[in-house]
């Protein structure tokens, strides 16, 4: 895995064709908390602003996908025990599905229970996959299970989210097997430098208990925003740290949580958004930047998906970071075609 001057080389043979990304997009704006959810265990306070106009996210998924081209609808679903889910995002995301365009469903299904009851968790996930069907590309199993921080929509500090991983992709991937139904199944997390985290070593052990858990997964998933919620270490440029993040989720991440390379990455969040102190341009050149860095290390790394987050502002006459390609109104910033320019390159 390593030559002899300690660079990282990967034999992906057979794991990327080396053809150009698949590209997604949450259709909505900033994803909320509602105030009932979960009697208040998540925390309270949903990101307000205009509703949703689904003709105009329809029209603009229109512009972004390269006609021919499969691309992807990112959504979220809030499982909170005893098969609940009181927070559903978009609203009636299905409508967003096209067969004829290729245009399928990313679906996030969020672990945030303190139930101790397993098998609730796993007929949940046998029921949704019989729910939205067809409409599936992709099972996310859990979100952010290493990030701590419910409110930021981590589900990391739930009771066995690490057990609702394993046994979620197990069941759900055998579920999809016996239906007949092409969907990939994964999970994701968070980039980690913090050497005490034990999340990807139990990862590891969890797995090592149940073999059936690596013959059951098709990728895992990264969500990341290089210089948003933190500034980039002094000396170091946007580029070379997109770079760096990726190749140490690959190389320490997933290997500490013996995952191999033969797993495909997916990016499943990214964004840049714009703000009082973040100019419309800065957000169009950083994300360009950002996709043209992954789509470099797309071969070394086996990095296969990118999905956008988020197609429209929430509230763009408020001053707090606004992260859509689009304002509020559905009128474009200048990001919006820079990303519709990238995808209509990089598919091909």
């Amino acid at each position: 895995m390593f030559n002899d001057g300690g660079v990282f080389k990967v034999n992906l043979l057979g794991t990327h064709n080396g053809d150009g990304l698949v590209f997604g997009i949450y259709p909505g704006s900033g994803v909320g908390i509602d105030p009932s959810f979960s009697e208040g265990v998540l925390g309270s306070g949903i990101i307000s602003g205009p509703a949703d106009n689904p003709e105009c996210i329809k029209e603009a998924l229109d512009r972004l996908q390269f006609k021919g081209h499969p691309f992807l609808v990112r959504g979220y679903l809030h499982y909170v025990g005893s098969g609940k889910r009181p927070n559903v995002t978009p609203a009636s995301m299905t409508q967003y599905i096209s067969e004829s365009k290729q245009r399928k469903l990313d679906l996030a299904v969020c672990y945030g229970t303190n139930e101790n009851n397993m098998s609730n968790w796993t007929n949940f996930l046998r029921d949704i996959i019989h729910e939205y069907g067809s409409s599936l590309a992709k099972l996310q199993v859990t979100e952010e299970p290493n990030n701590p921080n419910a409110a930021n929509g981590g589900d990391g500090s739930f009771l066995n989210v690490r057990r609702a991983i394993i046994e979620g992709i197990i069941t759900a991937k055998d579920e999809v097997r016996k239906s007949g139904y092409h969907i990939q199944v994964g999970f994701n997390a968070v980039p980690s430098f913090n050497p005490a985290d034990d999340f990807w070593a139990e990862i590891a052990s969890l797995s090592s208990s149940n073999p059936s858990f690596l013959e059951a997964l098709d990728y895992v998933g990264l969500d990341f925003y290089p210089g948003v919620f933190r500034p980039l270490p002094p000396n170091v440029n946007l580029k070379d740290a997109v770079a760096g993040v990726l190749i140490h989720f690959r190389t320490v991440n997933l290997a500490t949580g013996r995952i191999p390379p033969s797993v495909p990455i997916h990016i499943t969040e990214n964004g840049c958004p714009t703000s009082p102190t973040r100019s419309y341009e800065l957000q169009a050149t950083t994300i360009e930047e950002v996709i043209r860095t992954i789509y470099q290390k797309r071969t070394e790394l086996n990095i296969t998906h990118y999905e956008f987050h988020g197609l429209h502002d929430a509230d763009s006459s408020k001053p707090d970071l606004q992260f859509g390609l689009l304002r509020d109104d559905y009128s474009s910033k200048p990001a919006f075609e820079t990303f519709h320019k990238i995808i209509t390159e990089l598919t091909k």
